[in-house]
């Protein structure tokens, strides 16, 4: 799973359609989102030859006052729309992954003035209220969470407590963004916030765990393109080491038995018994270090014995 979100502040812009492009084509996604598009009714061979493919359908908001513009394309082969829809500052399609688990992405490009920013997270509570579901609002939400989500430019707390609220309100949990502390920069370079985001339910993680973001390079837009994507970026799995003294303690069996029944969230058998694994790993621990005060413990007492 990889889904795209950018703002792309216009593709009229000399160059911004072949650098749109080339992200799509080079990260090849399942979904992308596009924000501020400036565009009036766009035609088949357009958007195909955007994404690069001929597996995807799209869906278009035009260009207006309060939107200025949104789209969403996705692969055919990897997503099966079900229905769409719209509201003034949103759209949202509901459709299937390939393994038939159903997902609902919004994409999202929030106003400015308080008065339309309180009409934007009263639509989205209704919208998100709508049904039961796995949801995942991203775009720009013109919008921060903490005063650290900008620097040279003002904070507004009685806005971010908003923003906070509806996140809290709906269950919403919001990804970890790498590569980039903030998502836009002002075009004199001097202004700096974390206005795209990611946000997800937990229904959405059961889907799709290990979930990870990443901002590239702006280039042309004064946004950065975000990725999301279900592979955890890490330097692979810890080390993790079992001594044969352990197997002759009597109660460490209970110790594995009780860690394996422990409840898993998820209906994927694959990451249940990853997770299973991972609890048992956490109790032998916990239980080596209780019991010989750790590895070290356990070197000392080695010693110990050998110059008995």
């Amino acid at each position: 799973m990889k889904i795209i979100s950018l703002n792309v502040r216009g593709f009229s812009v000399k160059g911004k359609f072949g650098w749109v492009r080339n992200i799509c084509v080079s990260k090849r996604p399942c979904i992308a989102v596009f924000q501020e598009t400036k565009c009036k009714t766009l035609s088949d061979s357009w958007v195909q030859s955007l994404w690069g493919d001929t597996n995807y359908g799209y869906v278009q908001k035009e260009v207006v006052s309060k939107s200025r513009g949104l789209l969403v394309i996705w692969d055919t082969s990897k997503f099966e729309i079900i229905d769409a829809t719209s509201g003034d500052f949103f759209v949202a399609i509901r459709g299937k992954w390939r393994l038939g688990e159903e997902s609902i992405i919004v994409n999202i490009y929030g106003p400015h003035s308080d008065k339309n920013k309180k009409l934007m997270w009263d639509s989205l509570d209704n919208l998100l209220n709508s049904v039961d579901s796995a949801w995942l609002p991203c775009g720009d939400f013109n919008e921060v969470r903490y005063s650290s989500d900008r620097k040279n430019s003002q904070f507004h707390r009685g806005r971010a407590k908003r923003f906070n609220e509806f996140i809290g309100r709906n269950n919403l949990i919001d990804i970890a963004i790498s590569g980039r502390k903030f998502t836009r920069i002002s075009d004199d370079g001097l202004k700096f916030s974390k206005l795209d985001r990611f946000l997800v339910n937990v229904e959405f993680i059961n889907l799709w765990e290990d979930l990870s973001a990443i901002a590239l390079d702006r280039n042309l837009s004064d946004h950065c393109p975000l990725v999301l994507h279900d592979k955890l970026i890490d330097y692979g799995p810890k080390p993790f080491k079992v001594f044969d003294e352990w197997l002759n303690c009597e109660e460490i069996d209970k110790v594995i038995r009780d860690a394996w029944q422990l409840p898993i969230r998820g209906s994927r058998e694959d990451c249940i018994f990853r997770d299973r694994l991972k609890n048992v790993k956490v109790a032998l621990r916990s239980w080596s270090n209780s019991r010989y005060g750790g590895l070290d413990g356990e070197i000392k007492e080695l010693k110990k014995e050998t110059m008995e």
